[in-house]
């Protein structure tokens, strides 16, 4: 969660998780927090640059990157080449169509989602052409890219993970993904991608905890950290900043968000609450 940790930390924390033996880790690109409790944001591109020469064997991943906003495709590519290089092959590039409080602030607007959704596709498209080698001009309905190449490849480029929300984006990362990423629990999602030609490629899923040996310590913290996340993706793609999330969130009480994340030192009752999740049964894969 960079919402919550300085970029020295966030680097510790993915050292810490590797010795203990966490097989995977992710990392969110956005611009601001969503509350001004979490108070802190540091620029996406260094963080797993910097894990990424402090570990050996933990893969790295953004959690996700908009390609279309704040970053032209030619460039997320370019960082994402440099990112596999650095990591010796465990980046992969989590993308997605953004959430207007980190994007509004290039003062492009804030189109249509069924929009949004055709800008990621090109900028997939985009990208996966300069992970192939020599030259590559484009002149799309949003994007440009002139006499563009990337001169430090990879042997093997990322693998392209889409982040989902309902049928179009489902639809998009079963066509374009090389795995989906649901933050969401909701099974319909993962049907959805497999019936998009989705079926067999790697799926991950988030289940957000707060621990502390002191339950109510952890339930106060995540009330006071995580409690905008109860809106839900179609509220939180669109608000613009901690202001609106504060007011939305206002009246969400603290035992409403530990129903939803679970709290405390218990392993057992998260591992009990995501093996009750909805989207346990097509995260089997994984």
């Amino acid at each position: 969660m960079t919402e919550q940790a300085g970029p020295k930390e966030l680097v510790s924390h993915v050292v810490g998780a590797e010795r203990a033996g966490f097989d995977f880790s992710v990392v969110s690109d956005h611009a601001f927090p969503w509350l001004d409790s979490q108070g802190t944001r540091s620029v996406r591109v260094e963080r797993p640059g910097a894990a990424a020469q402090a570990t050996s064997r933990i893969p790295l991943m953004t959690y996700v990157t908009c390609p279309t906003f704040r970053y032209h495709p030619a460039v997320v590519a370019q960082k994402a080449a440099t990112m596999q290089l650095l990591s010796e092959g465990r980046f992969r590039l989590g993308l997605g169509s953004g959430e207007n409080l980190n994007e509004h602030i290039v003062g492009a607007g804030r189109p249509a989602a069924h929009v949004r959704l055709e800008m990621l596709e090109e900028a997939v498209d985009i990208i996966r052409r300069l992970f192939a080698g020599g030259y590559v001009s484009h002149h799309g309905a949003h994007f440009d890219v002139e006499n563009a190449r990337l001169w430090d490849l990879p042997d093997e480029p990322p693998a392209i993970g889409i982040a989902v929300s309902g049928p179009r984006s489902c639809g998009l990362a079963g066509r374009h993904g090389d795995l989906v990423i649901a933050t969401e629990p909701k099974a319909e999602l993962l049907r959805t991608f497999d019936a998009h030609g989705g079926a067999g490629k790697p799926r991950v899923g988030q289940l957000p905890v707060c621990y502390d040996p002191d339950r109510g310590a952890a339930a106060a913290r995540a009330h006071d950290r995580f409690r905008s996340a109860l809106g839900g993706w179609r509220v939180n793609a669109e608000l613009p900043g901690p202001a609106g999330f504060n007011r939305a969130a206002q009246r969400t009480r603290p035992e409403d968000v530990a129903e939803a994340v679970p709290c405390g030192d218990d392993v057992d009752a998260f591992v009990l609450d995501w093996a009750a999740s909805d989207l346990l049964p097509a995260l089997r894969t994984l």
